[in-house]
């Protein structure tokens, strides 16, 4: 990335970075979290280094964790074509958000079918 001095490329510069951050962050969480509820737990003792999520994220829990990191993902790159605007048609930006609404309304659907297949259990 080329820093040309305005505010508006810094900041694209730096929702790209945090973007990133939450990719990894999600891959990470649906590896270990995968591994431990289909696979086997992952014996680490008592360590200090033992993330405190490990071993409480069920099935349901992971795939609300998935939909807020897309959602939110989703959010930066939308906030990314806003910043750029000049960058991006009307459409491509009416499907921006399209997607983003999208994306929004099915998690909290999930959401909602989570919470009313819990109380029924």
């Amino acid at each position: 990335m080329v820093v040309t001095g305005s505010g508006g490329d810094v900041m694209v510069g730096v929702l790209t970075l945090v973007d990133v951050a939450l990719v990894a962050n999600l891959l990470l969480i649906i590896v270990f979290a995968g591994y431990e509820n289909f696979v086997s737990k992952i014996n680490t003792g008592d360590s200090e280094d033992r993330p405190d999520w490990m071993g409480h994220v069920s099935f349901s829990d992971l795939k609300i964790k998935v939909i807020g990191s897309i959602v939110a993902i989703s959010g930066i790159e939308l906030l990314k074509a806003f910043v750029d605007v000049d960058a991006y048609t009307n459409e491509q930006l009416a499907w921006k958000v399209g997607l983003h609404m999208a994306f929004v309304v099915s998690g909290v659907l999930f959401a909602i079918m989570d919470r009313l297949s819990s109380k029924n259990h």
